[in-house]
């Protein structure tokens, strides 16, 4: 090993489960011939013909369709969006992965604060937008959905309720990057209902005007939906 490291060699890592897993849905995918449109197998299936847990192959999965690979519908299953290589995916993953912690930064810097001017500027109608977003996130978790849309109604609730127009620029010009976090840490196994619990928090420091507690709540909330498998 001394011998290798003076010869300016490392050891060559293991590729992550998820990378192994996105390699055979792909192998998957070309070997069964499916074209855009095309209907995945079902969860279980799929899970058992590649030997490991619904909840592991659901990571790749999200990772598939975070770079565009596949559409998730619910009710309907994972359906194909196109065909890329293999090379082309594992490099995409790689870049999305090597992103998600300056993204998490970038949300830190400028929510936390968005919810601490949302407690002191909020008006009855933006909680009433709040308190519909929260409806729209709660239906959508009962229904057996990941809440992406009720999610993404909620930061923007408490964007419009900060009243900054430059703050809400800043956050419209990372919004395509924080749907691929929305998109990975909702597909964490029982996330959803945790960040829809941790929104209710938020919302109550709003509607109480504590800033503070606003931001704590919302700093809380970032750390708990960063925690993704992608991460670790």
């Amino acid at each position: 090993m001394e011998k290798a490291a003076r010869l300016g060699l490392e050891r060559v890592s293991r590729p992550r489960l998820y990378e192994q897993l996105v390699e055979q849905i792909l192998a998957y995918i070309e070997s069964a011939q499916l074209k855009p449109g095309d209907l995945l197998p079902a969860e279980r299936d799929l899970a058992e013909r590649l030997g490991v847990s619904r909840a592991t192959l659901a990571q790749a999965l999200v990772a598939l369709e975070v770079l565009g690979v596949i559409d998730v519908q619910h009710g309907t299953g994972a359906v194909l969006a196109r065909r890329p290589s293999v090379a082309s995916v594992i490099k995409g993953l790689r870049a999305h992965q090597s992103r998600l912690p300056e993204i998490v930064e970038a949300r830190s810097t400028l929510e936390v604060k968005l919810a601490a001017l949302a407690a002191e500027r909020r008006t009855d109608q933006d909680l009433a937008a709040i308190d519909t977003a929260l409806d729209v996130m709660e239906k959508e978790i009962h229904d057996g959905d990941r809440g992406t849309h009720g999610d993404e109604l909620f930061h923007q609730a408490i964007t419009a309720a900060a009243h900054s127009s430059v703050l809400a620029q800043l956050m419209a010009f990372i919004a395509e990057m924080i749907l691929e976090t929305r998109m990975e840490s909702l597909g964490q196994p029982g996330r959803p209902e945790q960040s829809l619990a941790s929104h209710r928090k938020i919302a109550e420091a709003i509607r109480a005007q504590d800033g503070a507690s606003a931001a704590d709540a919302m700093l809380a909330h970032i750390d708990l939906v960063s925690d993704v498998e992608l991460l670790r």
